[in-house]
């Protein structure tokens, strides 16, 4: 499978950066590398359309300046750039993200072993580093998880580090899924099941925790399926959309009998923990 590379330079790249990202998410962009001019961002060849670039809002408006490049990858090419780039998170100072190639730092509670490949969710981006941030304070032990969009799998495998009975991942792409395979045999974590797909894939509806770090338009597409997997008293877990789409993604939940238990915000991106009521 081949992936389109889209490279741009930002100024101001602070808020740029994030505009961007939230912009290609919307093209279907999936895979995002910061670097200290910009961003990397990835896309099948397949669900590239170069007419859709010309759409980004970014690009026309004066607060930003944008100058981009676009070049098809082979897949070997992805390991030896972010094996130059990829620096191992400490979340906490309780759980580490690293490549197989990085020691393993005494003392940690949860070491994950992380091989990304095309995937998104290292620890990297704000809204993972979130997501793990808020699953280490929450009791997992025997209950039933289920994380979508689950890219490199991190989240399902610290789900199950913390216990969890059963922890089901689910991702529509393929690289994702090959690679959540990887990731669950690095980390002896082969009780994860994995399956490639979207929302209809869930099948079961007695989960105790629902994750989902994925796209606004998605959560808002798929919200309804989640909620419905889950038992009473279950809880919720979103992230992947900015602070300001907040209160669009509490709208919905609301109609759909959650309450809002906990929020936590980093550089302009947003997690949601709610209750099923």
């Amino acid at each position: 499978m081949e992936y389109i590379e889209f490279k741009a330079n930002i100024l101001p790249i602070e808020i740029g950066r994030d505009v961007l990202i939230a912009e290609l998410s919307e093209l279907g962009f999936e895979s995002f590398v910061e670097t200290n001019e910009g961003i990397e961002a990835y896309i099948q060849s397949e669900e590239f359309e170069e007419s859709a670039i010309q759409s980004l809002k970014i690009l026309t408006n004066p607060m930003f300046q944008v100058n981009y490049s676009i070049k098809k990858i082979a897949d070997q090419n992805w390991n030896a750039e972010w094996e130059k780039n990829f620096n191992p998170i400490y979340v906490e100072n309780r759980c580490s993200i690293r490549a197989p190639f990085h020691e393993k730092i005494a003392g940690i509670e949860y070491d994950i072993i992380i091989d990304p490949k095309m995937s998104f969710g290292t620890g990297h981006h704000e809204t993972t580093y979130l997501m793990i941030k808020r699953l280490l304070d929450m009791e997992l032990k025997n209950k039933k998880v289920l994380d979508m969009g689950c890219g490199t799998g991190v989240l399902a495998i610290l789900a199950q580090m913390k216990k969890a009975r059963y922890v089901k991942a689910i991702d529509v792409d393929e690289w994702a899924y090959n690679n959540t395979l990887e990731n669950i045999r690095n980390n002896n974590c082969e009780q994860i099941e994995v399956k490639m797909g979207g929302a209809e894939k869930i099948e079961e509806n007695n989960f105790d925790v629902v994750i989902a770090n994925i796209n606004r338009n998605i959560l808002l597409n798929d919200m309804k399926r989640y909620v419905s997997s889950m038992i009473e008293g279950g809880e919720l877990l979103l992230s992947g959309f900015f602070s300001s789409d907040k209160e669009i993604l509490l709208v919905e939940t609301s109609k759909l009998g959650l309450e809002l238990l906990y929020s936590d915000s980093k550089n302009d991106w947003t997690m949601l923990h709610l209750i099923k009521r």
